[in-house]
């Protein structure tokens, strides 16, 4: 687990210089920092045996597909966010706001809809072991995202 926390914590250091200079899908980032690809961080850390990893092999190759159509969403938001950011509305701020609380909830239940597919794969703790990794990772990358971008009207006020 030690392992883990260290790489989590260089992916918190290493994301504020990287979401600064552009969005990219967050599993690039995954693999910048560790040199390895996100289903090689995801097979170390579950550790399975190789009849479980089988099992699990389609479980995670389907969550991975729809994991990034919503990170590509995610990041299409983001980017409307900075194009739009000087100029806001209020059909703007509320077509970006429901499409961001829109993803968010795709997100929640696309780890409802894995959990239960892991379940039966791999059981219940090996599921919930993974649903655990998965939303730290996400919640990592959404803090630094949320960390490198400006609130609505914070550019505004440092002109005072």
């Amino acid at each position: 687990m030690k392992k883990v926390s260290l790489i989590f914590i260089m992916i918190i250091t290493s994301f504020y210089s990287f979401a600064q200079s552009s969005y990219k899908e967050d599993v690039e980032v995954l693999q910048s920092i560790y040199g390895k690809s996100k289903a090689d961080l995801v097979k170390h850390y579950m550790n399975l045996s190789e009849d479980q990893n089988t099992a699990f092999a389609k479980v995670y190759a389907n969550y991975e597909v729809d994991r990034n159509a919503l990170g590509q969403a995610k990041f299409q938001l983001i980017n409307d966010y900075a194009a739009n950011y000087a100029t806001f509305t209020d059909a703007k701020a509320d077509e970006l706001a429901k499409a961001t609380l829109k993803n968010h909830i795709a997100y929640e239940k696309l780890y409802c809809k894995t959990y239960n597919k892991a379940k039966k794969a791999i059981g219940a703790i090996n599921a919930a072991k993974f649903i655990q990794l998965e939303v730290y990772l996400q919640t990592i990358i959404r803090a630094e995202i949320l960390e490198s971008i400006p609130f609505i009207g914070e550019l505004d006020k440092s002109k005072i």
